[in-house]
């Protein structure tokens, strides 16, 4: 029973091999041959078209072509680079620019000039101490007038006012002392009061450019017939931000170099009428 099965099993292996070798041809056939069937259904060749005489050649589409209009799917170019000085600048305008930057030398100009003003050596010099307590010791008065006369320190010019006034009395010699330190106190207070103005104003200049800057925003958004781009918006808002920064930016150092000049103004201020009254007190009448 089992050598007839192997024998009938042994008949069949051969049918069954045609037959699957058949099919697997087919498949492949069908695989290779089915694109180019699918492309001739859709798109005859032209030979066959030109049998017919009544109909002309499809042209096909370039696949490259751009489409018309433009085209959606072509490629944008990537936005350029923009430097941050420039955008700022952009932002800003000629207007805002120019007093800003006018501004900012001021600043600067007027914070070294205060600075050297303001230098122990220009307001109480050493040397002028020591020459002048040196004549009033070897009582060389009118040496020590002239020696305080051609200084042009805040110290000689106090000296030279008491020793002007010190013939008609030593009360007058202080008043004329004092009425010189108050005027030349003055003066140094008001050029260092430049210095706090501009720290004042500039925070209220860049808030005139945020309300600038804010209605240009607002004025895009009124005047735009649909939803506006927020490329549209980035001027207004961009002019609002600089000009705040650089308000801010121009008036904390300004402040702040203001403060502490009018403190060391005022230490010098007082250090001068102690060392004034301490060479002329030996004038006094006992």
């Amino acid at each position: 029973m089992r050598l007839r099965l192997l024998h009938g099993s042994q008949r069949a292996t051969p049918t069954l091999l045609l037959v699957a070798l058949f099919v697997v041809g087919a498949a492949a056939a069908m695989t290779i041959v089915g694109s180019p069937l699918a492309i001739a259904a859709e798109a005859p060749p032209e030979d066959d078209l030109d049998l017919g005489g009544d109909l002309a050649p499809a042209e096909a589409p370039a696949a490259d072509a751009p489409a018309p209009g433009g085209g959606g799917n072509a490629a944008k170019p990537p936005p350029e680079e923009q430097n941050y000085l420039s955008w700022m600048f952009e932002a800003l305008g000629w207007f805002f620019s120019l007093v800003f930057l006018a501004l900012s030398f001021t600043t600067v100009a007027l914070f070294v000039m205060n600075l050297l003003t303001a230098r122990r050596e220009n307001v109480i010099p050493a040397t002028l101490i020591e020459g002048f307590e040196a004549h009033l010791d070897e009582k060389q008065y009118q040496d020590a007038y002239e020696l305080a006369k051609a200084d042009e320190s805040f110290l000689g010019l106090v000296l030279s006012a008491g020793l002007e006034k010190l013939q008609t009395g030593y009360e007058q010699a202080i008043v004329a002392m004092q009425e010189v330190g108050e005027e030349e106190n003055m003066k140094l207070e008001h050029r260092l009061s430049y210095l706090g103005l501009i720290g004042t104003i500039s925070p209220m200049i860049g808030l005139f450019g945020t309300v600038v800057g804010m209605v240009a925003s607002f004025q895009v958004i009124a005047t735009a017939s649909g939803q506006p781009q927020p490329a549209e918006l980035a001027g207004g808002i961009s002019k609002a931000l600089f000009t705040t920064l650089m308000g801010l930016a121009i008036a904390i150092p300004a402040i702040a170099a203001y403060n502490i000049l009018k403190n060391r103004i005022a230490r010098l201020v007082l250090e001068v009428g102690i060392v004034s009254e301490g060479l002329m007190g030996r004038f006094q009448k006992k």
